[in-house]
């Protein structure tokens, strides 16, 4: 025999336990009538001979409703005319999308065919100083083809430090295409007309994408995280430029490169 308590519970488990029927219908079937607004066939054909007439065929119904009230027509609202001409199949883009491109990388084969270059920042014992390291590497072999360190950003240094590389790697005239981030140096007219004087081609990131020159953003962490990377800072400009020398050479000569299969 079962308590109060258990008595009370099954109750209570019984009452919220759902019905097992099937709930019943409960919407309206009364037969309404249609809206006194609705389009009448006429108007629904009308409107569709006035969207393909030859004077508003290349026209969205947005111009076409305020087009006709100047004249004083009126046949339905521009929802209207857009629903009618969905039903109909009629309203389609006026032009055809776009399909998506992805953006192709630069592809090379050789040696002295695509180089990458940035510009990052040397620390100074001085807060708020730094010095510039310039780096050219070449894509293909990773060999860096050239590098300096300068007290300030600009294209005349890297005009100059261009064509010390190309003057090095004996690869004048070669069309090599020369990948940079979208920096004021990149751009400037002064690197544009020496790179224009020996045949090097311009490539640049795409804007807003903060990871399009890939290689050079790699260097520059093998730089930064080299075991002898002075943490203290550069004192000087010649002791910033004797450290990357050094780091060139271990770099093209000793370094083991994971990039290169």
């Amino acid at each position: 025999m079962l308590g109060p308590w258990d008595f009370s519970q099954n109750t209570a488990t019984l009452e919220q336990q759902p019905s097992q029927l099937p709930l019943a219908d409960k919407r309206s079937k009364a037969v309404r009538n249609a809206p006194s607004n609705k389009l009448s066939d006429a108007e629904r054909r009308r409107i569709i001979e006035i969207c393909n007439s030859p004077e508003f065929a290349s026209f969205l119904p947005n111009v076409i409703v305020p087009t006709l009230a100047d004249r004083g027509i009126y046949i339905a609202s521009e929802s209207t005319f857009y629903r009618v001409l969905k039903a109909n199949k009629l309203f389609t883009p006026r032009c055809r999308e776009r399909s998506y491109k992805r953006p192709c990388a630069q592809k090379t084969t050789a040696p002295n065919q695509v180089w990458s270059w940035d510009i990052s920042y040397l620390p100074t014992p001085i807060k708020g100083r730094h010095l510039y390291l310039y780096m050219m590497m070449d894509i293909f072999s990773r060999k860096i083809v050239g590098a300096d360190v300068f007290e300030q950003e600009s294209g005349e240094q890297a005009a100059e430090l261009l064509q010390r590389c190309i003057w090095r790697e004996k690869c004048a005239d070669k069309k090599i295409i020369l990948h940079s981030a979208n920096g004021s140096p990149m751009r400037s007219y002064t690197l544009l007309a020496k790179m224009c004087d020996l045949g090097v081609i311009s490539s640049y990131s795409r804007p807003r994408v903060s990871n399009d020159n890939p290689y050079s953003e790699s260097l520059f962490r093998t730089v930064k995280y080299c075991p002898q990377w002075p943490a203290e800072g550069f004192t000087l400009l010649n002791d910033a430029r004797t450290w990357v020398t050094q780091f060139v050479d271990w770099y093209n000569l000793e370094h083991k490169h994971s990039g290169i299969k």
